[in-house]
């Protein structure tokens, strides 16, 4: 692996920030992990543990959530490596910024200067996991991106 891949998959491992509370305080820790995605003619796709990554591979993040206490919803906010592209989510309810986090809305609706966003644009995505999601105690987010 050279110095250029071993950077990126640094900025790719640990992206996830920490949850922001979003009512009566809930405490919430997350754990990630980033996979990338192979194709095999014999076995179809395929997820491996990232240990190497290509620019144009596909790599998908999960998240798996945990509220240690409190009640109420909160919110996981990810900003996204500058090496990679977004490309969805799994459950397509996120919302994602293209302005640094500034503003948030649906990838379609959203502007960059006078065209509308588009993937690549992307900067940060983020969840909200609503109070009844949150009761459950846990949970899994996961989304796609490509190695640019």
């Amino acid at each position: 692996m050279n110095i250029r891949h071993a950077i990126v998959l640094l900025a790719c491992a640990a992206p996830f920030s920490a949850a922001l509370p979003a009512a009566a305080n809930p405490s919430v820790a997350l754990d990630s992990a980033v996979f990338v995605e192979r194709g095999s003619p014999t076995s179809g796709r395929l997820l491996e543990p990232a240990s190497r990554l290509n620019r144009g591979d596909r790599v998908v993040y999960i998240v798996n959530w945990y509220r240690m206490g409190g009640a109420g919803s909160f919110t996981v906010t990810n900003p996204l490596p500058r090496a990679v592209a977004y490309q969805g989510s799994a459950n397509g309810e996120e919302q994602v910024s293209v302005d640094g986090g500034k503003s948030w809305g649906k990838l379609g609706e959203l502007r960059t200067g006078s065209r509308i966003a588009t993937p690549e644009d992307v900067t940060h995505v983020r969840w909200q996991v609503d109070h009844r999601r949150a009761a459950l105690g846990s949970g899994r987010i996961a989304y796609s991106a490509i190695v640019r």
